[in-house]
């Protein structure tokens, strides 16, 4: 039996990969210091979670509308638009089963096969897989480490523009980086996507993660934006509910109109009693998040710490999601190899930590980066793994 062709083009989130070694080493009966995950181990907001109990009680467990139930939408339109300054309505939202599903469908919705959508790299490796799975052409542009942290290239942004060129992604508030956009880059994507007519993916996922006194900026807010875009936007990182698969395509309600039509194809409609208690929390203003993003700062803080005390690794700090994004070429010229995965898989049978490699976020990404997540993993366990970290990399064997 044949499966189609076009399987060939379909890659992975390659931190699952990690997750199975890192599984069977546990497996063998080692401790496991898992960094290289986005999950989260920190409870959801208890409102939610009784919330669910209440809606499921009552009775919200059948299908219901394929573009969500009236309370959630109203309720996520407002909740969206308050902290990025903008204005949308319910008629703007399409909810989905977590934020993955919102790429999926922007490509199927804004790209013909051939046309180019640009994407970032280092950045999460479901974009590209997508836009060929459907026939487009992938095309990276690059985040670059700096003395001010990570920042893009603008100028190979719009040196890849061309008559061919449909959409941009853009991810602020960046995965793997931890990267803020400055107003000068978030002025630059808008100028380039107004004047050569490009849709936008504005994957706003760790939009509420941010972890310093710095003013949060939308893209949203500049002229021209808002009428091509679509957002991403997802419950699991701010309210840490990755399992609970709940998120929402916003934007102009002709292209929401479209998504919520592929909902009606693909699943249906996303959980009933789900968007009931989140609704319902978020109508209530019971939904606090802020004790989640405080342990997230401890760890980060944490995490920087131990790996800032590493001889031969400069640590930029992310000023928002939750990874660090790091440049360990001196700890490989140190133990004399010249590519990243024996030392990706030598950590892990020599110490225990877990990493996803700078491989793993996009083709031409810096091969010699690591990533490491803290959302899945005690500051008692990040301390105790820095220790064993420490050791090894800054060993000669």
């Amino acid at each position: 039996m044949k499966f189609s062709q076009r399987l060939t083009l379909l890659g992975t989130e390659t931190a699952f990969a990690v997750s199975a070694l890192a599984e069977d080493w546990r497996a063998r009966g080692n401790k496991i210091y898992p960094f290289h995950l986005g999950d989260i181990n920190i409870q959801p907001p208890e409102a939610l979670i009784e919330g669910v109990s209440v809606a499921i009680r009552n009775g919200k467990n059948g299908y219901c509308p394929g573009a969500g139930i009236p309370l959630f939408r109203e309720q996520l339109a407002a909740h969206f638009s308050a902290p990025r300054g903008v204005s949308y309505a319910a008629e703007n939202v399409a909810v989905q089963p977590g934020g993955k599903p919102v790429i999926t469908k922007f490509i199927q919705a804004v790209m013909n096969p051939g046309e180019e959508v640009l994407y970032p790299v280092p950045g999460f490796p479901i974009y590209e897989s997508q836009i060929r799975y459907y026939g487009g052409e992938a095309v990276p542009y690059y985040y670059h480490a700096t003395d001010d942290g990570f920042r893009l290239d603008i100028e190979a942004i719009a040196q890849a523009v061309n008559k061919n060129t449909r959409a941009i992604i853009f991810n602020n508030y960046h995965n793997p980086t931890g990267a803020m956009a400055s107003a000068a880059e978030l002025d630059a994507i808008a100028k380039i996507a107004v004047e050569h007519d490009l849709w936008i993916l504005n994957d706003d996922a760790y939009y509420a993660i941010r972890y310093d006194d710095t003013p949060a900026q939308s893209l949203l807010t500049r002229p021209g934006v808002m009428e091509r875009t679509i957002n991403l936007f997802t419950f699991s990182k701010q309210f840490a509910m990755t399992g609970w698969r709940i998120g929402a395509a916003i934007g102009p309600v002709e292209a929401i109109n479209n998504i919520a039509k592929m909902n009606t194809n693909i699943e249906s409609c996303t959980t009933h009693f789900i968007q009931q208690a989140i609704g319902q929390a978020l109508a209530d203003d019971t939904a606090d998040y802020t004790p989640i993003l405080a342990e997230l700062k401890c760890r980060r803080d944490a995490l920087v710490t131990n790996i800032a005390a590493i001889d031969g690794i400069d640590v930029s700090v992310p000023q928002s999601a939750f990874y660090l994004y790091c440049d360990l070429k001196r700890i490989m010229q140190r133990k004399k190899i010249t590519t990243i995965e024996p030392l990706m898989t030598g950590t892990l049978q020599q110490t225990g930590v877990s990493f996803c490699t700078g491989a793993h976020f996009g083709a031409g990404s810096d091969t010699t980066f690591a990533r490491f997540a803290f959302s899945g993993i005690s500051v008692e366990d990040i301390n105790a793994g820095g220790v064993r970290l420490k050791q090894y990399f800054e060993s000669e064997q």
